[in-house]
């Protein structure tokens, strides 16, 4: 089996589009197909802070779900929005907030469209996905060695919003701990959450997301070959929001 695994999107659906032509695909139905086969995995936050969150969950439901054609693993805002849509009680910040404008923009009919389909996405997909045929977990905020092959709550938490400090950044938002640093396992993990200015390989991990939403790349990575293939971001450059790392 043949990958190419997508970093976050976070609603920038034209870099997207054009990542799948970079990536060799052709539309059938509006669906994009690789002629050799090969399956795009979504590594989570499809949506949030960027101008089409909406249209990306519709883009991508129609690749998971309808056509059978690719493969989803949840993030953090992804789970935010699916307990927004289940009417819990969810602090509408961090990016979230422009998905829910976004929706309340919407009719009732096409609001329960968009609503369904995302839950049914969300609802379907694994917390995340071992891969061993390419040797390869896919999960959002990484994963540790110890806990491939086991879910848990703690092990959920750790997947959709990575370890944290304990600390606030200036922002509100928890500070982040580089948990790549001592991975040790055998398996490559592939993850994003963090975003960083290029890929970051370290210790048998793989971080790609490369802050499209932020103005930098949208990025795959392509398994078994380990090849990167990028877009360039259509939005403005902005270079607080990347992490930094010794």
């Amino acid at each position: 089996m043949a990958y190419d695994i997508i970093g976050d999107v976070h609603g920038c659906l034209e870099e997207l589009k054009q990542l799948f032509t970079e990536l060799g695909y052709s539309y059938e139905n509006g669906v994009p197909v690789h002629p050799e086969g090969r399956i795009p995995l979504f590594i989570g936050d499809i949506t949030d802070r960027g101008p089409h969150s909406l249209k990306t969950i519709e883009f991508v439901w129609d690749i998971v779900i309808e056509a059978r054609q690719g493969l989803y693993i949840p993030g953090n805002h992804c789970d935010k929005l699916y307990r927004f849509f289940l009417g819990n009680d969810v602090q509408v910040k961090h990016g979230l907030e422009t998905t829910v404008e976004e929706y309340r923009s919407l009719s009732n009919r096409q609001q329960k469209t968009v609503r369904t389909r995302f839950m049914q996405l969300f609802e379907e997909a694994p917390v995340y996905l071992d891969l061993p045929e390419i040797n390869t977990v896919a999960a959002h905020a990484g994963i540790r060695a110890q806990d491939i092959g086991d879910l848990n709550k703690r092990i959920r938490a750790f997947v959709l919003y990575g370890p944290v400090t304990g600390n606030k950044l200036r922002d509100g938002r928890p500070e982040r701990v580089d948990w790549a640093l001592n991975y040790s396992g055998s398996r490559r993990v592939v993850y994003g959450h963090t975003p960083v200015l290029e890929p970051r390989f370290i210790n048998n991990t793989v971080n790609i997301d490369t802050g499209c939403v932020f103005g930098n790349k949208l990025t795959a990575l392509r398994l078994p070959e380990e090849e990167i293939v990028q877009v360039p971001s259509l939005l403005t450059f902005q270079p607080d929001n990347f992490r930094a790392f010794g």
